[in-house]
C-alpha cells in the first residue's frame, strides 16, 4: 500500500502531531458502478476516500484525524487548550491529563473514538451522552435499545464513564461543573468540545488532509484537471469541511509560482447533517474554522478563505439530525448494493445523497463546460460511523 510523502510548508511541518493515523494514507478508490456511463458528456469519474479505514483504533473517522493535533496538549505538562469553551478564562492544567472528557448525541462517533484514544493513551474517558440531540431517539421505534446498543455500547466496551442526560439537562450545553467535580476527585480532566471544532487545533487535521488528497492526485495520474473538481464532505460541527477549505487554499498559494497551468478551483461542498440551525450559521462557523487554521499554518486567514470559499448543501438535512429518512436511506442502500459500501446512517449517508443528486443533476456538467472539461472528477470523503447502524435496526 502506498506510503505517499506529505510535504507541508514549514510552519505547518513544526506544529507538533502525536501519530494516531496509519502511516499510509487512507485509500482513495473508484466507485464504478455508481460512475454515470457516457455519453453524456463530459465523463463523471467518482471516487471514495476510506476515512473510516484510516486508523488502527475502534471505530476508524475523521475524528482520529482532528485528534491528532491535540494529543500533544493532551499529555503537556502545562495543557493550554483543556477548558470548557465557555470558561477559557479558568485556572490552567497542571497536566498531563488524567482523563479525557467529550460529548455527543447518544449515537455519537466522536465520543466513541475519544473513548479509544483514551485507552490507547493510557487514560480514563468520560462521555456525555445527551437525549436532546437530534431526533435519532425520538424517531427510533425502540428507544430503549437506542441508548444501549451501537456507538453506546461501544464506549462501555472500551471502558469509558457513560453519562445519559436528559432533554434540558444544564451538563448539554456545559459541562463546566463535570470538569469541577474530576478537578475535586484529584483528576486532571482534559475537554474536548463535541466533534472537537472548538478546540483550537480541531481544523488541522483535515488541512493536512488537503494535502494527503494533492499527493494522491498525482499518484492516481487522475484524467481532466488530474485532480479532485468536486469533494462532498459531511458538514456536522463544521472543522472537518473548514479545515480542508484552508489546507486547498494553502496549496494553492504555495503553488501559484511552481504551476503555470490556469486550472479552475476545486469545490469543496459541505453537506449538512441537521437542519436545527441555518445554512447561514454553519456558513460561519466553517469560515471561522477554515481561518483559524489559515492563521496556524501561517498564513493570513483574512485573505486567504473568504466566505465564497464555503460552499455548504442544505437540501437533504432530512427532517432531523440521526433521522434516517426514506431517500437517505435510499442512497445507503444503492451504495452497499452496488459498491458495497456501508454508511452510516446520520452523516455519510446523507452526504452520499447530496453527492449523487449533483452527479444527476446538471451543476456538474455547467461546470465541465464552463471549464471546456471532457472529464470531472469526483471525491466522496466516507468519514466513517457505521457502528451506529445497529442502533438503527427497526428503521424499515
Amino acid at each position: 500500500m502506498s506510503k505517499t510523502s506529505i510535504q507541508l510548508p514549514e510552519i505547518f511541518s513544526q506544529i507538533p502531531r502525536h501519530q494516531i493515523l496509519y502511516t499510509h494514507p487512507s485509500p482513495i478508490h473508484p466507485l464504478p458502478t455508481l460512475t454515470p456511463r457516457s455519453p453524456p458528456q463530459p465523463q463523471i469519474s467518482i471516487f471514495a476516500k476510506r476515512e473510516d479505514q484510516a486508523a488502527p483504533l475502534a471505530c476508524a473517522g475523521n475524528k482520529y484525524r482532528k485528534l491528532e493535533y491535540i494529543v500533544p496538549d493532551v499529555l503537556s505538562k502545562t495543557p493550554l487548550h483543556a477548558n470548557h469553551e465557555k470558561h477559557t478564562d479558568f485556572n490552567p492544567l497542571i497536566g498531563p491529563a488524567t482523563i479525557l472528557v467529550t460529548e455527543g448525541a447518544i449515537q455519537s462517533n466522536h465520543t466513541v473514538q475519544v473513548a479509544a484514544l483514551a485507552r490507547k493513551l493510557g487514560l480514563k474517558a468520560l462521555v456525555l451522552l445527551s437525549r436532546g440531540t437530534g431526533g435519532g431517539l425520538a424517531a427510533s421505534q425502540d428507544p430503549n435499545t437506542f441508548v444501549r446498543t451501537g456507538n453506546v455500547q461501544i464506549n462501555r466496551l472500551l471502558g469509558a464513564e457513560v453519562r445519559i442526560l436528559e432533554k434540558g439537562h444544564p451538563l448539554a450545553s456545559d459541562a463546566f461543573p463535570v470538569l469541577e467535580e474530576l478537578r475535586a476527585e484529584g483528576e486532571v480532566p482534559y475537554w474536548i468540545p463535541g466533534g472537537a471544532s472548538l478546540h483550537p487545533l480541531g481544523g488541522l487535521g483535515y488541512a493536512r488532509a488537503a494535502f494527503e488528497i494533492a499527493e494522491q492526485e498525482v499518484e492516481m495520474g487522475l484524467g481532466g484537471t488530474g485532480r479532485f473538481d468536486f469533494i462532498f464532505v459531511a458538514c456536522g460541527s463544521g472543522s472537518t469541511v473548514g479545515g480542508l477549505i484552508a489546507g486547498f487554499r494553502m496549496l494553492e498559494i504555495m503553488r501559484e509560482s511552481e504551476d503555470r497551468r490556469i486550472r479552475p478551483q476545486r469545490n469543496i461542498i459541505g453537506v449538512l447533517n441537521s437542519p436545527t440551525k441555518p445554512r447561514s450559521y454553519h456558513e460561519e462557523r466553517v469560515l471561522l474554522f477554515a481561518q483559524r487554521a489559515s492563521a496556524l499554518m501561517g498564513i493570513d486567514p483574512h485573505q486567504s478563505v473568504s466566505m465564497d470559499d464555503v460552499r455548504l448543501e442544505d437540501r437533504f438535512v432530512g427532517s432531523g439530525y440521526g433521522v434516517l429518512d426514506g431517500e437517505t436511506k435510499g442512497a445507503m442502500e444503492r451504495m452497499a448494493r452496488l459498491e458495497a459500501v456501508v454508511l452510516d446512517p446520520v452523516y455519510t449517508a446523507k452526504v452520499a445523497r447530496g453527492m449523487l443528486q449533483w452527479v444527476e443533476e446538471d451543476e456538474i456538467r455547467q461546470y465541465a463546460r464552463l471549464h471546456s472539461l471532457d472529464e470531472v472528477n469526483v471525491l466522496f470523503i466516507h468519514t466513517g460511523g457505521q457502528a451506529a447502524l445497529g442502533a438503527y435496526a427497526d428503521v424499515n
